[in-house]
């Protein structure tokens, strides 16, 4: 089954043909991956709680409706009781491997073993730790600049902006250089598990990638326990709470997460900023003038246009939003991006401000969930991006994309070359 939706979901002309179905939400559409904010504006202004039949979802899109389900206790990323999720669990029970990296992650787990779980992780993933790879990850720019600059040119996804992550994850949990090639298929697989539909292959490549990196960190993890190293593996092992340590399979599926969101969320987030640079020049030359914005840009670049477009949770009891009844168990969508946007929270949201003072942007989310690595992914975004406009202030590009990553979450460009004259 899950093949067939795949496939279906790369019909696009049926799928024009089949919009009056979607109603006003089809993702699959090439207008609505080239303009995503389009969809979300519509959708605002229209029916900011819209009730999606295909999607068996309810679709928020204001700003105050998205923050008041993020801190709402009734809202659970526990999407077990979800009959979708229901099918999804049963068709891998006799795998535990790839139950654990679905149903154990900080993504899909909540309550107090999210909270035990989280507190544990966050004793190893300190703000010290992250601030402490800056300088490596400074010379690992100028070393992928470097090579760059001699050609003229470059292509920013291949040669910069998926590398980065990489490097910065596997220096942070501490593995082996000559290792960190495996690491991008792993994540081209895994990330899959956010958007199956959009993917191919069905459930193996998932299935494969989670064996072979859960192989993989277990024998890590059995050389971290002979001989520790101050990196992220060795802490983990180490965190403990009231006597509790992180358990084999939280670990693994820990390690396998942290590669997944680090990578491809950061990844996409510079091929977003970049872009949106190339489309406002007046906001570039700020930035090369007034170097020091890179900080409060990389906060409008995730405002403007963020790597994910948007979550869910499940509704524990029946309650209403707006005067509509949502019933229990069933899927809220939070469209993040929306919300980013949202005139009634941001002045002129859809203009790219640099310098914007109040943005309290929702990209990493809010309250117990908020994303546990958007320091590592901030400071990869300011290092990559403030350097690119640093060492080459007239690179040139396309600002349209010829291709946008197929996925109705994760928005970003399959490819952006660039004239670094």
């Amino acid at each position: 089954m899950l093949r067939f939706l795949q496939w279906l979901t790369r019909r696009e002309r049926l799928l024009r043909w089949l919009n009056p179905i979607f109603g006003r939400f089809n993702p699959f559409l090439p207008s609505h991956r080239a303009d995503p904010h389009a969809t979300w504006r519509a959708l605002r202004e229209a029916a900011p709680v819209y009730r999606s039949r295909v999607f068996r979802s309810v679709i928020l899109t204001r700003y105050d409706d998205v923050l008041a389900v993020l801190r709402d206790p009734n809202f659970t990323t526990d999407r077990s009781a979800v009959p979708l999720m229901e099918t999804a669990t049963r068709a891998v029970r006799d795998d535990p491997q790839l139950t654990a990296m679905i149903g154990r992650s900080l993504l899909t787990i909540d309550g107090p073993d999210h909270g035990r779980l989280r507190r544990l992780v966050s004793k190893a993933f300190t703000p010290r730790r992250v601030e402490a790879l800056r300088p490596r990850l400074e010379r690992c720019v100028d070393d992928l600049l470097d090579a760059c600059a001699e050609r003229g040119e470059m292509e920013l996804v291949r040669d910069l902006a998926h590398p980065l992550p990489v490097i910065a994850i596997a220096e942070l949990l501490g593995v082996p250089t000559a290792d960190r090639p495996r690491f991008a298929a792993w994540s081209a697989d895994l990330i899959q598990l956010l958007d199956p539909l959009q993917a191919r292959g069905g459930i193996e490549p998932v299935r494969r990638a989670t064996h072979e990196i859960f192989a993989y960190f277990a024998d890590l993890l059995e050389q971290r326990r002979r001989e520790p190293r101050d990196d992220l593996l060795t802490a983990m092992i180490a965190a403990e709470e009231d006597g509790n340590h992180l358990e084999q399979l939280d670990l693994l599926a820990l390690s396998a997460l942290l590669l997944v969101a680090g990578h491809e969320t950061t990844a996409n987030l510079i091929g977003n900023a970049v872009l949106a640079l190339l489309r406002h020049p007046d906001e570039r030359k700020r930035l090369q003038d007034d170097p020091e914005l890179i900080t409060a840009g990389v906060d409008e670049f995730l405002r403007f246009d963020g790597p994910i477009q948007l979550t869910d949770r499940a509704v524990r009891s029946d309650c209403e939003i707006d005067g509509q009844r949502i019933r229990k168990n069933e899927l809220v969508v939070l469209v993040l991006a929306g919300a980013n946007r949202d005139p009634a929270r941001f002045a002129d949201p859809d203009r790219l401000d640099l310098g914007r003072a109040d943005n309290p942007h929702l990209a990493f989310g809010h309250g117990n969930h908020f994303c546990l690595g958007s320091q590592l992914a901030k400071l990869e975004a300011e290092l990559a991006i403030g350097s690119l406009v640093r060492r080459f202030p007239d690179f040139s590009g396309d600002p349209s994309p010829p291709e946008w990553r197929r996925s109705m979450i994760i928005r970003g460009p399959v490819a952006v070359p660039l004239r670094l004259a």
